[in-house]
This record gives structure tokens, sequence and C-alpha cells, in this order.
């Protein structure tokens, strides 16, 4: 052997005792025990990542790793403290996965420092039935001694294999009701029906697993706020995959789903006025078995909120209709996932309204004359009620009290709320009969409001002759006054 290469392995050797202290270069006795009889943790433990990064069965158990002698190497006096049980197995790794100087360091690791506080944080890191340690430990999902990289195929914690090591507990109809009674555990079956679960059978390691949604080591309840699967959170944690262009290529669908939803009468009532009663992405699609839906389930699914719209269209002339040519029910008028805000103008045969899609400009076509019909009556009853509102509006100005009359007012709007309802019916008699009832309350409390109106310029008149008489009156007095004092001096 050269001086050269002397140099060099002795340079080496000083490198890795200098930098790698937890490497030792005498025999790792308790791997050397294990493995001549065949035990099958050591077996496993060959391929595991800490192995091939030095780490001995002593970094996790304790003990003195070099002793020949098994009673030496295990003794309370070498630090041997044997199988780490409850908090204590994720308490073992966190001694080096929280330690910056050991996992960049040493390892050059860029896994994030946090795991373990983050899985004390999390649903799984409360405490489990029997109270003495939480519900998860790292083991439980990553495995003992075989531990492999996320990347790698085998491991648990490789995006094809999540779902089925979550659903060793969340499958477990036993096991999870003894925690959440109310959870189902169908989520697993549910999810290998869905598209993303397709996919994912099929080794497709891109598509949403469980962890794509609701996170690994620091999976939140989904009715904390912080969650990713909260409701207003949702459609940002759907939009990671879903708005991304370059992640989305080869699937061969769209990504500005969330730019439309945001804009959606349903986004904004969900993303900017936070009411989380809201559907978002999942209201729609499903969660775990998440499916685009159908031309025949969009109505089940737009009806489950909307159910008397979707009652009334069902009884339509538009249901058959819609039928035989294989349209979307809802989604033909009212868009998926931009969904406007319904006004009078999407009603009748304009520019703007979606009946002249169909119902071209034709008045011999029934379709045609109904929808015209339809919108004209609704035009009547919104004017109906701005002209009574206006009158109300003047009588309160002029003083007068019309809290009966403004409390009547009510109807009329409901009258108008139902008349978008009955739309769906496509039936000009049902239609009619809403709007008639909501122009009867219009005439109604316009009446009361102008008899208040007149009232007021009753009593305006009436004070001003009044004030006159009273006035006039005064004045004859005062002449009356004087001219007996003046004869008075006279005499």
């Amino acid at each position: 052997m050269s001086m050269n290469t002397r140099r060099i392995r002795a340079a080496s050797i000083f490198a890795l005792i200098l930098f790698h202290p937890l490497v030792s270069f005498s025999q790792d006795q308790c791997r050397t025990c294990h493995e001549s009889i065949e035990d099958p943790r050591a077996l496993a433990f060959a391929a595991d990542i800490h192995a091939s990064n030095g780490i001995s069965c002593a970094d996790c158990h304790g003990g003195d790793r070099t002793k020949e002698d098994m009673e030496e190497g295990m003794s309370a006096g070498a630090g041997f403290r044997g199988v780490p049980v409850g908090d204590a197995i994720s308490d073992v790794c966190a001694s080096c996965h929280s330690d910056a100087s050991k996992m960049v360091h040493v390892y050059k690791s860029t896994l994030p420092l946090d795991q373990v506080e983050a899985l004390k944080a999390s649903v799984h890191g409360q405490q489990s039935v029997s109270g003495r340690s939480r519900i998860a430990q790292c083991t439980s999902c990553h495995g003992a001694h075989g531990i492999l990289p996320r990347s790698n195929r085998k491991s648990p914690v490789h995006p094809a294999n999540v779902p089925t090591t979550c659903a060793r507990c969340h499958s477990n109809a036993g096991y999870m009701t003894a925690y959440d009674p109310s959870m189902p555990v169908d989520q697993y079956q549910k999810y290998r029906s869905s598209v993303h679960g397709k996919l994912n059978q099929r080794g497709d390691s891109k598509v949403a697993e469980c962890a794509s949604c609701h996170g690994s080591h620091d999976i939140l309840a989904a009715k904390d706020v912080r969650s990713k699967v909260y409701p207003i959170n949702l459609p940002a944690t759907c939009g990671s995959c879903h708005a991304d262009a370059v992640y989305m290529r080869g699937y061969g669908i769209g990504t500005d789903q969330l730019k439309e939803y945001s804009k959606s009468v349903h986004g904004v009532a969900l993303l900017q006025k936070h009411d989380i009663g809201a559907p978002a992405c999942n209201d729609c699609h499903g969660n775990h078995g998440a499916v685009p839906p159908g031309v025949e389930s969009i109505s089940k699914v737009c009806g489950s909120c909307h159910a008397l719209n979707a009652d009334l269209f069902s009884k339509s002339p538009h249901k058959k209709a819609f039928d035989t040519r294989g349209l979307p029910e809802c989604e033909t008028c009212h868009g998926n996932h931009e969904v406007v805000r319904t006004t009078d103008q999407l009603l009748g045969v304009g520019k703007e309204a979606v009946c002249a899609w169909c119902h071209k400009d034709d008045t011999k076509s029934r379709g045609h004359i109904v929808a015209a019909t339809m919108r004209q009556l609704a035009d009547s009853l919104a004017d109906a009620e701005d002209s009574a509102q206006r009158l109300l509006n003047d009588a309160e100005q002029k003083g007068m009290e019309v809290g009966e009359a403004r409390f009547a007012a009510r109807s009329i709007r409901q009258a108008r709320l139902e008349s978008r309802t009955k739309v769906h019916s496509f039936q000009e008699s049902q239609f009619r009969d809403v709007v008639e009832k909501g122009l009867s309350a219009a005439k109604d409390v316009s009446a009361q409001a102008e008899e208040a109106i007149g009232e007021y310029h009753f009593r305006r008149w009436g004070l001003l002759i009044a004030s006159f008489a009273i006035t006039l009156l005064a004045v004859s007095l005062y002449l009356l006054i004087r001219r007996i004092e003046s004869r008075q001096r006279a005499k």
C-alpha cells in the first residue's frame, strides 16, 4: 500500500470519528447476536434507513453494543432501557429527529425538525383510551425495525401505501369506536372507489391520498379552524393540486376550478363571509369517495341543499327534455364551479336570459311564450315591490307610523323568493299564483302607505287652517281691545 493511500485512509477514519460519532468501528454485537438466531427484527433492520446511516440497536434500546457478553451489554450500568413503550417510543425518535446537531450536521438531512412536536399537537397526539400514552407513536405508521424512506415503494408511508397504513386503524370499527363512535370506518373503501383511489392503486404517486389532504404529523380535527380540511381551508387544499397547471398536466382536466369557485355565490359565502354552511369542494364531489358528478347525479348533489328546487324540476316538462338530450339538470343553467347569484335577468328571452339558449326567438314556441310571460310577471312583482317601498319610505320621512305596513311588506319579498323557486316548475300557472299573491300584498301595502301620506297631508292642511283661524282670532281680539281702550280714553 502506498504512502498516499495510507494517508487518505487515515484521514478518512479521522473524519468519520470526528463528524460521525454515532458510528463505531467495533462490531455491533447486538445485531450479530440477533441475526445469528435469525430474529426477524434484526433481519428487517438490515434494510432500515437507520442501519444504513450507522445507527445501531443500542441507539434506541440503550446498552453497550461492543460487549460480547449479553449481561454486560444489556446492564443498567451500560444504559440499557429495553423496548421503549408508550410515549417513550416517540421520545426516542425525537432524541435524533428533533436535534439539529445530529439531523443537519451529521446526517445532512432535510427533514423538518418539528415532526414529533407536530405529532403531539395533532389528533393522534391526544391521550389514548388507556390514558397512559398518545393514540399513535412514530412507529405506528413508519414501523420499527424496517423503516424505509418515504420514497421507497415498500415504505408504509409511500404515497401508494398511505391509504392502507391509515386503514389499519381507521377501518377497524372496534378500535375506532373507542375513540370516536361518530367517525365513519368506510373511508378506505370510499377512497378506493374514487378517482384518486383508482389512480393510486395503479401506482400513480401524484394523486391525493390521506396525507395529501389531512397532513402527516400535524393532522388536526376537521372542526379545527387550522385543519387543512376545515371548510374554509378546504378549497385551498384541493387547489394545491387542482390549481397547479404544471402538476395537473397529463390528467386532461382544467385548473381554473378554484378561481371560478372563489367568484361564485358559494365561494363568496364561504371564503369571504365565512359561512361554513356554504358548500365547498367536498360537498359536491365527495371527500374520500371524490368523483366528478355525472349527468344524473348533479341534480342529486344540488338537491341535497336545494331540495324544493330539485323536486319541482323533477316534475317539470324540462326533466324529460334534459334526460333525452343527456343534459345535466342544474349545471346546464347555473354552471358548476362559477355558480352566479340568481337574478330575474336569467329568466325570459332576453340576451342575458338562459331560457333563450334553447327557446329561440320564436313567438309561436310554447317555451318561448311561457318564458316571456314569466319574466313579465317577475318584472311586475319587482316593480310593485319597489313602488310599495318608495311609498313606505316617503311616509316614514314624513314622520308617519307605518310599522304594520313595513311588516306586511315582507310578504312581497317572500313572494319574490318563492317565485324564483317556482321557476323550476316551468309551469306558468304555478308561477303566476305566487306572483299574484305578491302583487296583492304590494297593493295592500301601497294602499296603507298612501293612506299614511294622505293623513300627513290632511294633518298639515288642518294645522295650517287651525293656525290661520287662531291667528285671525288673535288679531280680531287685539283690534277689539284697542277699540275699547280708545273709547275709554275718549270719555
